[in-house]
């Protein structure tokens, strides 16, 4: 099965997908069969379609090791190839999130202007050009210019490809406009309009500069009230649970005592308050298991954006908790 075999497949639910096999023969002679989905009918209507995007991987199959056509292997295949072999579920290297971006990047942005593109006709002058040209932040286009990178070096890791034009792209990631912050009178008057379950939210989020991933994270059980401490320990990203983004997220976080107020009150007026139950769940909901998410934490803090100096740009601002304590002294 040196080219392997694509059948087509039918499914209880959905359309029909296809599924390429193939085997390998180990050191000790044992043979090995794998199989894995192509795609559905829907995006290769026939055979050949779905063969040939599993032509970086009929390029691994080869005998000697070394790709047999990495000269005509397209942009689109390459694609199609990092994919297969990096963004499945049973792949724990990237998280959720970075999947989830970067099949977005790449099925609207990448693919549809360099799929019919051989890699060895991407040129970095043309790259760099193309970049200028798209109707987004320059963050945006440093993430796509970013992760085309990572798809030329994971060629070079398959031996697909033998360089990375990516490399010399020049792609600046600076804000065109300074961010919008908060002064502790604007997020006073922001959290005198919110009701409980907002404030402590806003709370929270202010005094904390936790990221809302993690904010949606946390347990009952992840807060200490006697020691005044909270350990984030997860995150949810796209209705998903996962580890935080980086280590030092994963440290005990001091409340104040301001915040451990809220959270107590809120804690009173929730269904769920067991240690392992979320302590912002949808509580009109029966399953606990329900979460909030990043949208609605938007929510909160755009419906007061008219009182704000600036409506054009809301965003959360850090504010230390020893400015929590001078609000208090002057009786904000």
């Amino acid at each position: 099965m040196k080219r392997g075999c694509m059948q087509r497949n039918s499914r209880k639910e959905g359309s029909d997908v296809w599924q390429f096999c193939w085997s390998e023969t180990r050191l000790d002679g044992k043979r090995l069969y794998h199989k894995k989905i192509v795609g559905t009918v829907e995006q290769y209507p026939d055979e050949d379609a779905a063969r040939r995007s599993v032509v970086g991987l009929l390029s691994e199959l080869s005998t000697d090791g070394r790709p047999t056509n990495s000269g005509t292997m397209t942009v689109a295949q390459l694609c199609d190839h990092f994919e297969q072999r990096e963004l499945p579920k049973e792949n724990t290297w990237r998280s959720h999130a970075t999947k989830k971006i970067y099949k977005a990047y790449l099925t609207r942005w990448i693919r549809p202007h360099w799929q019919k593109y051989g890699l060895a006709e991407v040129r970095t002058i043309q790259v760099e050009s193309w970049l200028r040209g798209l109707p987004l932040a320059k963050s945006s286009c440093a993430k796509i210019r970013n992760l085309m990178s990572v798809l030329f070096n994971h060629a070079c890791r398959y031996e697909l490809f033998d360089r990375n034009p990516i490399y010399l792209v020049r792609q600046s990631a600076k804000r065109r406009t300074p961010p919008a912050t908060l002064v502790p009178a604007e997020i006073k008057a922001l959290i005198d309009g919110l009701a409980l379950r907002e404030r402590t939210l806003v709370l929270l989020a202010a005094s904390t500069g936790l990221r809302q991933s993690e904010i949606f994270g946390l347990k009952w059980g992840d807060i200490d009230f006697e020691r005044g401490t909270m350990s984030v320990i997860r995150s949810i990203v796209y209705g998903v649970v996962g580890p935080c983004k980086t280590e030092s997220s994963q440290k005990p976080v001091p409340m104040h005592p301001t915040l451990a107020d809220a959270l107590t009150q809120w804690r009173k007026r929730c269904t769920y308050i067991r240690p392992e139950d979320w302590v912002f769940c949808k509580q009109a909901l029966s399953r606990p298991k329900t979460l909030l998410g990043p949208g609605d934490l938007a929510q909160v803090h755009t419906s007061c954006s008219s009182t704000s100096r600036n409506s054009e740009a809301i965003r959360m601002a850090y504010v230390s908790s020893h400015l929590l304590d001078l609000a208090a002294k002057r009786g904000d």
